[in-house]
């Protein structure tokens, strides 16, 4: 069982940045593979960013050269840089843990770039 709790969520206008921060409790932190989704009205969940256990990391071509994954197994943290943002990239974006058949998600923290 792993425990999610984004944080870092705002308004922001177009070309700012944002950090979003995700504390994971639970056993066994390192051996998930690590994710950050969005969901904006009307449309399905997607993959931002992933990072496994071996720190090795994948982005949706939508958010490549501008966000960043990254984790942090000593502190149980996965963030996500997110720079030249975008009215597309609002959204609510969740945190998203993995490990075989077992999936983890956070409650989501909202993000608004205005135009």
């Amino acid at each position: 069982q792993v425990r999610l709790s984004e944080s870092g969520g705002g308004l922001v206008q177009t070309g700012g940045s944002l950090r979003l921060s995700c504390a994971a409790s639970g056993s066994m932190f390192s051996f998930y593979i690590m994710g950050w989704f969005r969901q904006s009205p009307g449309k399905e969940r997607e993959l931002v960013a992933a990072v496994t256990t071996a720190d090795e990391t994948n982005y949706a071509d939508s958010v490549k050269g501008r966000f960043t994954i990254s984790r942090d197994n000593a502190k149980e943290m996965v963030y996500l840089e997110m720079s030249s943002l975008k009215p597309e990239d609002t959204a609510v974006y969740y945190c998203n843990a993995k490990r075989g058949g077992a999936v983890f998600w956070g409650q989501g923290t909202q993000v608004t770039v205005s135009s």
